[in-house]
């Protein structure tokens, strides 16, 4: 028996602050199921024993975005279990198809009424939110108003008839087997969550704030009034050319950076750039979410989103969004003493870059529970080493298999010396950051002298432009293999989309189009999927999906580096995946994946637990026994980078 699940739902906490910060105060206005093809059925609250039956007796109870159901209903005492959901939201993000419902819906051709969905979103404004603070009436109900109520519930079975042709429709390619038990561990990491130092976060907002009002004041004071602080930057802009003749196509940070020291400007004008950068360096949002997502028990929860990356499905951060933190700019030692002193309310009378410090100290509001510390691990250059070994390309896998048993130098000091004709040994700290390090990073996915150059301002390397063509042809011919693959992966997509049915092998990698589909097989058994796949009359490769500059579902174009960017850090996600249930059987208790590092809870007093889940991640998969692979790890008692 399948049984199709949805609830309405009530609280004074914003769903911004996350789902289990909201489910603390969260009442059930509607329950609306169905089970099986029969009709839909709407009730109230009083339903949930009803419903508590029907999922005992159910195979598989099928629920769009199930951590909110889920969480929700367990917060009034019926628990559901992962492992019979069927999460539409889940399967639908395992195949590259945007989560939302409604833009599934048309994604998928399922019929919904707009006008029914627009007037159900006012009446969900209206009776499951507060009222605004302006209004006499703090909430609606169905009492206040009864004409919209019945509306209301009216409206609240038509997720279920949405919802239920959506799972009909929707490929389960990605979401059996491995995959299926993969995203139910990622359910129970989210209920996990990890603990958070509120008191370094408080403290951080309040010296942050203090800092700002202090540089405002300093801007103000140096320019007469004409920028009153320096977040301001047409007014920035505009006093630079107006009282210095100092003129800056804008107030970007690299542009600044490339400016505060120098000789040639004016003392006040490398001040104000320095302020600029100090003010701008961060704001006191990640810190306030920090506050506000965290529940009352002191732990963050839902904050990963599992296949949050359409392309490749990795992991995305939701919230306080741990995958997208500052780089730290001081070391580890700095940041224990910043954290000390923005605690103590002291940070101002011993730092002059309070802000940087807080901007650097984050991370570290993220600490263990009770008794354990933080273990984490992260895999070593694991996209170079993948992309060389879906290449093929030998000289580089054994340079990385040299390296890892401590006989050879690191990858980038090899790459140096072969682009510079030099010895390894030979090659300077400046060569291996701008021969070696940036190339590597920079040109592995079809990238030229404008990728080069992007990366290489993120390195301080500002390089000429026959310097860096010069680099990145030295590279490209080292490299042949890999830039091979490009060609050939492009060239074979494009053959499966005109072949329908027929599968190509590339190397690892196998290719078929199938139906409105083009999947590229990775060797771990998962497929990349990319719908609606075209070639233009251009000769252009595109496919549908969510544009990430505009959020919307429109077409998108690709090319060879782009396709092997995208298997690659596939591959990349796979190998970690599959370290991550034998990390929790061995006792580490997940609570955060970051880009290629897994983060874990384990006791205080275990000994020799970073070397544990270093060997871990550093064990090869079944599918993967030829792939050279090396972990780093650290134990603390706050996260850090």
């Amino acid at each position: 028996m399948i049984l199709y699940l949805d609830c309405e739902t009530f609280s004074e906490v914003p769903i911004s602050q996350g789902t289990h910060r909201y489910a603390e105060g969260v009442e059930i206005l509607l329950l609306s199921w169905a089970v099986g093809d029969s009709p839909v059925q709407v009730g109230g609250a009083d339903m949930l024993g009803v419903i508590g039956n029907l999922v005992g007796m159910a195979e598989r109870v099928v629920i769009h975005n199930s951590r909110f159901d889920r969480t929700v209903l367990s917060a009034c005492g019926l628990d559901i279990p992962v492992a019979k959901i069927w999460d539409t939201m889940a399967q639908a993000r395992t195949v590259g198809l945007p989560g939302a419902l409604g833009t599934l819906c048309d994604v998928l051709g399922v019929p919904t009424d707009k006008a029914k969905d627009k007037a159900g979103k006012q009446l969900i404004q209206l009776f499951c939110k507060p009222r605004p603070a302006t209004s006499k009436l703090r909430r609606a109900d169905k009492t206040t108003h009864p004409e919209e109520w019945a509306r209301f519930s009216a409206y609240a079975g038509s997720d279920i008839e949405a919802m239920r042709e959506v799972y009909k429709r929707l490929p389960q390619w990605n979401y059996l087997g491995f995959e299926r038990k993969l995203w139910e561990l990622d359910q129970r990491i989210n209920d996990r969550g990890f603990a958070i130092d509120l008191d370094l976060a408080c403290a951080a907002i309040e010296a942050v704030d203090k800092e700002q009002l202090r540089l405002r004041k300093r801007v103000n004071a140096m320019t007469d009034g004409e920028v009153e602080a320096a977040t301001q930057r047409d007014a920035m802009l505009k006093y630079l050319l107006g009282q210095y003749g100092v003129e800056l196509p804008d107030m970007q940070k690299g542009t600044l950076e490339r400016r505060v020291d120098d000789p040639e400007l004016p003392l006040a004008v490398r001040e104000l750039l320095a302020i600029r950068l100090e003010a701008s360096g961060t704001s006191t949002a990640k810190y306030k979410k920090l506050i506000d997502c965290t529940s009352t028990d002191g732990r963050l929860r839902g904050g990963l989103e599992f296949c949050g990356a359409a392309r490749t499905g990795r992991w995305s951060g939701r919230l306080f969004q741990p995958q997208n933190l500052p780089r730290p700019k001081h070391k580890p030692a700095a940041i224990e003493e910043s954290i000390a002193a923005l605690k103590a309310g002291c940070a101002d009378l011993l730092f002059d870059d309070v802000i940087a410090r807080a901007s650097s100290s984050i991370r570290g509001a993220i600490i263990p529970g009770e008794g354990c510390k933080l273990v984490a691990a992260d895999l070593s250059n694991i996209e170079g080493r993948v992309l060389a070994w879906l290449a093929d390309e030998r000289w580089k896998l054994a340079a990385f298999r040299s390296y890892d048993v401590g006989t050879g130098p690191d990858l980038y000091l090899v790459t140096a010396g072969e682009i510079l004709g030099k010895k390894p040994e030979d090659v300077t700290k400046d060569e291996r950051q701008s021969t070696g390090k940036v190339p590597e990073l920079a040109c592995g996915y079809q990238g030229a002298v404008g990728a080069f150059s992007s990366m290489a301002r993120l390195y301080g390397l500002d390089l000429p432009e026959e310097q860096v063509l010069a680099i990145v042809k030295a590279w490209r011919k080292r490299n042949s293999n890999i830039v091979r693959l490009w060609y050939d992966l492009e060239r074979e997509a494009k053959g499966a989309i005109d072949n329908p049915g027929v599968t190509v092998s590339l190397g690892r990698l196998k290719l078929r189009r199938d139906g409105s589909w083009l999947r590229i097989g990775l060797p771990s058994g998962r497929c990349l999927c990319y719908p609606s796949p075209r070639i233009g009359d251009d000769g252009r490769l595109t496919y549908m999906g969510v544009n990430q500059y505009t959020r919307k579902w429109e077409r998108i174009d690709t090319y060879g580096g782009k396709l092997v960017e995208n298997v690659t850090q596939a591959v990349a996600r796979d190998v970690l995946a599959d370290a991550m249930p034998r990390a929790e059987a061995a006792g580490f208790r997940i609570v955060l994946t970051v880009h290629d590092e897994l983060v874990t809870e384990a006791p205080a007093v275990r000994e020799g637990a970073k070397h544990e889940l270093e060997q871990i991640l550093s064990t090869n998969p079944l599918w993967a026994a030829s792939l050279p692979l090396s972990a780093e790890g650290f134990e603390a008692f706050r996260y850090g980078k």
